[in-house]
C-alpha cells in the first residue's frame, strides 16, 4: 500500500536550521539586519571589508578588524593571480558561471592567510580573468593598493573606475553580503555542519547560487527590459507576460511579504550613479507599472519589487557583462558564507532533517 503524506510544509519552510547572530530577515516587516545593522544604514556607512570584518567577527568570535581584513583581502587577490593560468586551463571551453564554479573549487589554503580571506580574496580575480579570456584579453593584475571593489571593477574593465563607480559596486557588496538563511547559506552550513572545510563548503554555496531561483535572475531583469523596448510597449507587455502565467523577473520574493530593504537601497545607489546603460526613466516606468498590474492582478499575493531589479540595472550601469552578474553576486556573498560556515563549526552539529515517506510499505 501507498502511505499517505501527512500535511506538514514541505520545503523547511519557517523551520530553524540554525542559530545565528550574523543576520536577520523579517520579510512581514520587509526588514534586513546584518552584523547588528539595519541594511539601508549598513550600506551608507562600511566598505566591504567593514563588513566582511563584522561577519568575520562575529562568525568566529574573535575580534577582526576592517584594516586586517583589508589588508589580507589584498593579498589573496595577489596570491589568486598567481594561480590564474592553472585555473584558466581547467575552466577553458566553460561559461563564465561554470569555469567560476571551477576556480572556486581549486582554491586551497595558502601561507599566512585565513582560509576566509584565501576564498574572499579570490573571488574577483576569477571572475574579472574568466570574463576578460571570453573577450579574447589578458587578465589584469590585482592592485594591493586598491579596495576590494575598486579593484574588483578595474580588474574587469582593464580601467580605473571613478570613485562614484567604486562607491556603488562597494555599497552593492555589502548590501548583498549576507541575507539569513537562503538556499546558498544553508548549503554552505549543510556541507560545515560534516566538518568539512571552508573550500567544500563555499563551493556547495556557489552551486546553489548558480540556480535561477536564487542567484541567477538579475540577468533576465535586463532581458525583460529590452524585450520591453519602449514605453509605449509597457502596458501591452506587461499585461500578455501576465495573461500567460509567466513571472515579472525584479517582483515577488519567497520571504518578504513587503518591499525587499535592499530594493530601496540599491535604488538610491542607482540614482545617486546615474546609469550609460539603462535608461533610468524607462526601468522606472516599469516598475511602478508592474507594481500597480501585479497588485491589480494579485491583491492578497503581495509582489513588490525585490533585489533583483536594480541590481541588474546597477550592475549594468558599472559595464559588467550580464554572464558576470552570478560570480560577483558570489564575490559579495562569499563573505557571508565563509561566515556562517565558521559559525556552523564553531557553535552548530551535523544538520540532518527528517523527510515525509510518501513511497510504498512492505508487506509485514
Amino acid at each position: 500500500m501507498t502511505i499517505q503524506p501527512r500535511k506538514t510544509p514541505i520545503g523547511l519552510d519557517g523551520v530553524p536550521a540554525a542559530e545565528t547572530v550574523l543576520s536577520h530577515v523579517d520579510g512581514e516587516k520587509g526588514e534586513l539586519i546584518i552584523a547588528g545593522k539595519f541594511v539601508g544604514a549598513l550600506a551608507a556607512q562600511t566598505s566591504f571589508e567593514g563588513v566582511t570584518a563584522q561577519l568575520w567577527s562575529l562568525g568566529t568570535a574573535t575580534s577582526i578588524s576592517e584594516a586586517e581584513t583589508r589588508r589580507a583581502l589584498a593579498e589573496a587577490r595577489m596570491r589568486a593571480f598567481e594561480r590564474l593560468p592553472h585555473w584558466l586551463s581547467a575552466a577553458d571551453g566553460l561559461s563564465v558561471v561554470d569555469g567560476f564554479r571551477v576556480g572556486v573549487a581549486a582554491l586551497r589554503a595558502e601561507h599566512g592567510l585565513t582560509p576566509d580571506a584565501v576564498i574572499v580574496g579570490a573571488m574577483p580575480v576569477i571572475a574579472a580573468a574568466l570574463v576578460r579570456r571570453r573577450r579574447g584579453k589578458a587578465p589584469i593584475a590585482p592592485d594591493a593598493e586598491n579596495g576590494h571593489a575598486f579593484d574588483t571593477l578595474r580588474m574587469l574593465r582593464g580601467v580605473d573606475p571613478s570613485r562614484a563607480e567604486a562607491a556603488a559596486l562597494d555599497a552593492y557588496l555589502v548590501t548583498v553580503s549576507d541575507h539569513g538563511m537562503n538556499a546558498s547559506t544553508f548549503a554552505t552550513r549543510v556541507v560545515a555542519s560534516t566538518a568539512a572545510d571552508l573550500f567544500a563548503s563555499v563551493t556547495a554555496g556557489y552551486c546553489a547560487l548558480t540556480g535561477p531561483l536564487h542567484g541567477g535572475a538579475p540577468e533576465p531583469v535586463l532581458e525583460m527590459l529590452d524585450a520591453i523596448g519602449t514605453p509605449d510597449r509597457i502596458k501591452p507587455w506587461i499585461e500578455s507576460a501576465l495573461d500567460r502565467g509567466e513571472r515579472l523577473m525584479g517582483f515577488g520574493h519567497r520571504i518578504y511579504r513587503v518591499r525587499d530593504p535592499r530594493a530601496d537601497v540599491l535604488k538610491r545607489v542607482v540614482e545617486k550613479l546615474g546609469s550609460n546603460m539603462t535608461d533610468l526613466g524607462f526601468a522606472a516606468e516599469v516598475e511602478a507599472y508592474a507594481r500597480a498590474a501585479l497588485k491589480a492582478r494579485k491583491p492578497d499575493r503581495p509582489l513588490d519589487t525585490n533585489v533583483e531589479f536594480f541590481t541588474a540595472i546597477l550592475l549594468d550601469a558599472l559595464s559588467i557583462p550580464r554572464q558576470a552578474f552570478t560570480p560577483i553576486f558570489a564575490t559579495a556573498r562569499s563573505a557571508g558564507w565563509t561566515a556562517h560556515a565558521r559559525e556552523q563549526q564553531r557553535t552548530g552539529r551535523l544538520l540532518r532533517p527528517n523527510s515525509l515517506y510518501a513511497g510504498e510499505r512492505p508487506e509485514a
